[in-house]
C-alpha cells in the first residue's frame, strides 16, 4: 500500500499533520489515513507501522486534496454511535484530534478545552457529493432491512418448525433460486449474542428478540434473511444457560454449526476463557468424527446441485473487552490469530475442521459497542468462496433435515459429567450389547439404512443369552465364513422323520454347502464336542430388539413337541403312512447287520407281493430278508444268529430247511449276540416310541411353558392379539409366529413358512407380517 509522494502532492493538505508520531515526531504531513489504526499517518509512520504482521491488512487510503478525516470519537473507542461516522469539521491543535460538530460541543464545550485553538476543515463540493452518496447508499439498504422479520426454526427439542423446503423459503422471505450462504453466531448466554446480529446486519432493528431480563431471551434457534449481505443470519441459544435439555440444545448447536458457513462466536469477557477454546475444539472434532460423513453422504442422497462442503466454516471470534487490552496489543510482534491457536494446543484442542479463525476485538470504553470492525470483517469473508459457495435455501434446508433425521433421539443420561462439550454418546447409536455392555459404534438412527449394530470391543460369553455363533469348519479352511444352526432334523428330513432321527440320534448341525456335519448321538458312547471337530466358535454381541443369538437348538422343546403334534394328527389324517415310515427307519437303525434295508425292500422275497405304504414288512431272524406276514408265520430258535434259544420269525424256507446250521463266522455270532440285539430294541423303544406315546398323551398345554423358545411372547402375557388387536378368549386361541414370537389369532398367522433362521426347516406357522418379508427369514 505505501508509495512514494510526489513533490506535486506535496502542500494539497496544509492542515493534515501526521497523527501516529511513531517515526516523524508528529512533524510530518499526512498522506494516508488507515481505517483500522484510526488515524492519518505520513509516509515514513504508515511504512514502519505497517510493516508489522498484524498490522500488514490493514484498510488504509492515500489522501487527496481537500480530503477531510472522520470524526476520531465517532469512529474511536469513545464513539458514541457506531455504524454512523461522521466527518470531522474542526481539528483540535491540543488535543491533535479530528472532531465532528456533535463531538465538538460535547469535548470541548467546557472547562479548559473551551479555550483550546482549533482549526476548520471547507468541506468540498466534491466532499459533499461523496458524504451524499454515502448517505444515500446508507439509507437505501436500511431501508431493505426495514421488514425483516425473524422465525423459530428449530425448537429446544430439536424439532423443525418448517414442513418443507417452500415453507422455509417463505417464511424466510427471499427468492428459491437466490444464492445463499449462512452466518450463526455462538456464545455464552448473556452475551449479547442478538443484540450483536442486530447492529451487525440490521442497523439496530430489533430482528432478534432481546430482553433485560435474566432468562435467555432466545430459545431454539431462530432465523432471518438479511436482503443487503445476501446470507440467511441464525441466531442460537447461549451456553451455560438454564436449561432442562442441556444435551439436545448442546447437539443442536453443531448441526446448526455444520450448516453455516461462517461462524461467529461472541465473547463479552475481558479475557478469553477456556470454555471458548474447548467449545470449537470439541466442535471441531464432532464434526470431522460425525458430520463429515454424513454431510457427503447428504449430497449423493438429495442429488444436490451444489456439493455440501466437508470442510466445516470460517470462525471469527467476536471480542469485547472493557478494562483489558485486546488480545495481542501488549505483543506487537504476534498476531492474534496464532496466540489462539497456541491457546488451542494447551488445551490439547485442535480446530483442524474449521477452514480458518480470525480474531476481532473491540474495547468499549463507554457504550453502545463498536460493530463495525465486525461488520467489515464478516463482508470480506463473505467474499471468500475458495471453500464455501453459496447456494440456494432449499439445499440448505435438505442439509438441516438430513442432519436432523440421522442425529435424534434420547441421549442415555442428559445429566453426564461433561468432559467435552460434544461428547461421542450425542450423535452415537445408544444401543448397548445385553451381553457385555458395551456401546454400538455406529451413528444414530443407522438402522433406517439397513446398517446393523457394531462394538469397537470383542463380547464376552453369557449363558443367559447363549451368544456364541458356530461356523463350518470345513468352509472356513476353504475361504468362506458360513453360518449353521444346531437343530432338531437335517432339511432333507420330513417333520415325522426328523423326530425319530432326533429322539434317536440327536441334534445336528447343517451346513448349506456339505450338509449334515455332526449328530450330538451319533454312536454309542465316544460322541465329541462339534466345537473340536466341525466347527468354529464366535461371540457375539446381544443388541436389544435383535435376536441373532436365538439361532440355536434353545426351541428344541418347542419343535419336538410341534413334531409330535403334527405326527399325531398325520396319524389321524394320513392313516399309518408317518407310523410305517417312523417305524421302518428305527428298524433299519437297530437291524443287525445281515438284515435287508427296509428302503430296499420293495416286494415279498417268496411270493413277490409288491408292499404298499400300510404294509408291514417282516425281516426272517435267520436269513435276513423281507417278507410279507403271511410268508413269514412261522417262529423257531436261531441261536447261530444270537436270539438264543426262545423261538423267533422266520420265513417259510427256513422253517422247513430248520435242521439245517447256517454258515455263520464265530465274530458275526459274537457282534450279534442276543444281549446286544436286545440292549439296542430296549433303547430304540425307550428314546424313541416311548417319548412319542408320552407326548401324544400327554395334553401339549401342560408342557407349552417348558418348551417355550426364548423369544417367544409368554403365554400369559398375550392379551390381545399383536395385529388385529382382538381379545384371547376360551373360544379365540392364541398362536405364536415362529419367526418374530409374538402371539397372534388363527386368522392373522394362518401363513405357512419355513424359518431357517430359527431351526424350522419345515412349513411352520408365520404371522402375515414376517410372510410379507423378502427373502429367507
Amino acid at each position: 500500500m505505501s508509495a512514494q509522494t510526489s513533490p506535486a502532492e506535496k502542500g494539497l493538505n496544509p492542515g493534515l499533520m501526521c497523527q501516529e508520531s511513531y517515526a516523524c515526531s508528529g512533524t510530518d504531513e499526512a498522506v494516508f489515513e488507515c481505517d483500522e489504526c484510526c488515524s492519518l499517518q505520513c509516509l515514513r509512520c504508515e511504512e514502519e507501522l505497517h510493516r508489522q504482521e498484524r498490522l500488514r491488512n490493514h484498510e488504509r487510503i492515500r489522501l487527496k486534496a481537500g480530503h477531510v478525516p472522520y470524526c476520531d470519537p465517532c469512529k474511536g473507542p469513545n464513539g458514541h454511535s457506531p455504524g454512523v461516522r461522521q466527518r470531522a469539521a474542526v481539528r483540535c491543535q491540543t488535543c491533535k484530534i479530528n472532531l465532528c460538530l456533535e463531538c465538538q460541543k460535547r469535548t470541548h464545550s467546557g472547562g479548559n478545552r473551551r479555550r483550546h485553538p482549533i482549526t476548520v476543515y471547507h468541506v468540498s463540493k466534491v466532499q459533499e457529493s461523496l458524504e451524499g452518496e454515502e448517505m444515500d447508499e446508507e439509507t437505501k439498504r436500511k431501508k431493505m432491512t426495514e421488514k425483516v422479520v425473524s422465525f423459530l426454526l428449530v425448537d429446544e427439542n430439536e424439532e423443525i418448525q418448517v414442513t418443507n423446503e417452500e415453507d422455509f423459503i417463505r417464511k424466510l422471505d427471499c427468492k428459491p433460486d437466490q444464492h445463499l450462504k449462512v452466518v450463526s453466531i455462538f456464545g455464552n448466554t448473556g452475551d449479547g449474542k442478538s443484540h450483536t446480529l442486530n447492529h451487525t446486519f440490521f442497523y439496530g432493528r430489533e430482528v432478534f428478540k432481546t430482553s433485560p431480563a435474566q432468562e435467555s431471551c432466545t430459545v431454539g434457534v431462530w432465523a432471518a434473511y438479511d436482503p443487503v449481505h445476501k446470507v440467511a443470519v441464525i441466531d442460537t441459544e447461549g451456553l451455560l444457560g438454564a436449561t432442562v435439555n442441556l444435551s439436545q440444545r448442546t447437539r443442536l448447536l453443531l448441526k446448526v454449526l455444520a450448516i453455516s458457513d461462517l461462524v461467529i462466536y461472541r465473547t463479552h469477557a475481558d479475557r478469553l476463557h477456556n470454555d471458548l477454546f474447548k467449545f470449537l475444539g470439541d466442535a471441531s472434532e464432532a464434526y470431522l468424527k460425525h458430520f463429515t460423513k454424513e454431510l457427503k453422504a447428504t449430497t449423493a442422497r438429495c442429488g444436490l446441485d451444489v456439493p455440501l462442503s466437508t470442510l466445516g466454516p470460517a470462525v471469527i471470534i467476536f471480542h469485547e473487552t472493557v478494562h483489558t487490552q485486546l488480545l495481542g496489543s501488549d505483543h506487537p510482534s504476534e498476531v492474534p490469530e496464532k496466540l489462539i491457536q497456541d491457546r488451542f494446543r494447551k488445551l490439547g484442542r485442535f480446530p483442524e475442521a474449521f477452514s480458518s479463525i480470525h480474531y476481532k476485538g473491540t474495547r468499549t470504553y463507554n457504550p453502545p459497542t463498536d460493530f463495525s470492525g465486525l461488520r467489515r470483517a464478516l463482508e470480506q469473508q463473505l467474499e471468500n468462496n475458495t471453500t464455501r459457495s453459496p447456494r440456494h435455501p432449499g439445499v440448505i434446508f435438505k442439509a438441516l433435515k438430513a442432519l436432523s433425521d440421522r442425529f435424534s433421539g434420547e441421549i442415555p443420561d442428559d445429566q453426564m459429567a461433561h468432559s467435552s462439550f460434544f461428547p461421542d454418546e450425542y450423535f452415537t447409536c445408544s444401543s448397548l450389547c445385553l451381553s457385555c455392555g458395551v456401546g454400538c459404534k455406529n451413528s444414530m438412527n443407522h438402522g433406517k439404512e439397513g446398517v446393523p449394530h457394531e462394538a469397537k470391543s470383542r463380547c464376552r460369553y453369557s449363558h443367559q443369552y447363549d451368544n456364541r455363533v458356530y461356523t463350518c469348519k470345513a468352509c472356513y479352511e476353504r475361504g468362506k465364513e458360513v453360518s449353521v444352526v444346531p437343530k432338531t432334523s437335517a432339511s432333507t428330513d420330513s417333520p415325522w422323520m426328523g423326530l425319530a432321527k432326533y429322539a434317536w440320534s440327536g441334534y445336528v448341525i447343517e451346513c448349506p454347502n456339505c450338509g449334515v456335519v455332526y449328530r450330538s448321538r451319533q454312536y454309542w458312547f465316544g460322541n465329541q464336542d462339534p466345537v473340536d471337530t466341525v466347527v468354529r466358535t464366535e461371540i457375539v454381541h446381544v443388541w436389544p430388539g435383535t435376536d441373532g443369538f436365538l439361532k440355536d437348538n434353545n426351541n428344541a422343546a418347542q419343535r419336538l413337541l410341534d413334531g409330535m403334534n403334527f405326527m399325531a394328527q398325520s396319524v389321524s389324517e394320513l392313516s399309518l403312512g408317518p407310523t410305517k415310515a417312523v417305524t421302518s427307519w428305527l428298524t433299519d437303525q437297530i437291524a443287525p447287520a445281515y438284515w435287508r434295508p427296509n428302503s430296499q425292500i420293495l416286494s415279498c422275497n417268496k411270493c413277490a407281493t409288491s408292499f404298499k405304504d400300510n404294509d408291514t414288512k417282516h425281516h426272517c431272524r435267520a436269513c435276513g430278508e423281507g417278507f410279507c406276514d403271511s410268508c413269514s408265520s412261522k417262529t423257531r430258535p436261531v441261536p447261530e444268529r444270537g436270539w438264543g434259544p426262545a423261538p423267533v420269525r422266520v420265513c417259510d424256507n427256513c422253517y422247513d430247511s430248520r435242521n439245517v446250521q447256517l454258515d455263520v463266522t464265530e465274530a458275526q455270532a459274537d457282534d450279534e449276540g442276543g444281549t446286544l440285539i436286545a440292549r439296542k430294541v430296549g433303547e430304540a423303544v425307550q428314546n424313541t416310541l416311548g417319548a412319542v406315546v408320552t407326548a401324544i398323551d400327554i395334553p401339549l398345554g401342560l408342557v407349552k411353558d417348558a418348551a417355550r423358545p426364548a423369544y417367544w411372547v409368554p403365554d400369559h402375557e398375550i392379551l390381545h392379539c399383536h395385529s388385529c388387536r382382538k381379545e384371547f378368549s376360551i373360544k379365540l386361541s392364541k398362536h405364536h409366529c415362529r419367526a418374530c414370537g409374538q402371539g397372534f389369532c388363527d386368522e392373522c398367522s394362518h401363513d405357512r413358512r419355513a424359518v431357517p433362521s430359527r431351526g424350522w426347516d419345515h412349513p411352520v406357522r408365520v404371522c402375515f407380517n414376517c410372510n410379507k418379508k423378502p427373502g429367507d427369514l
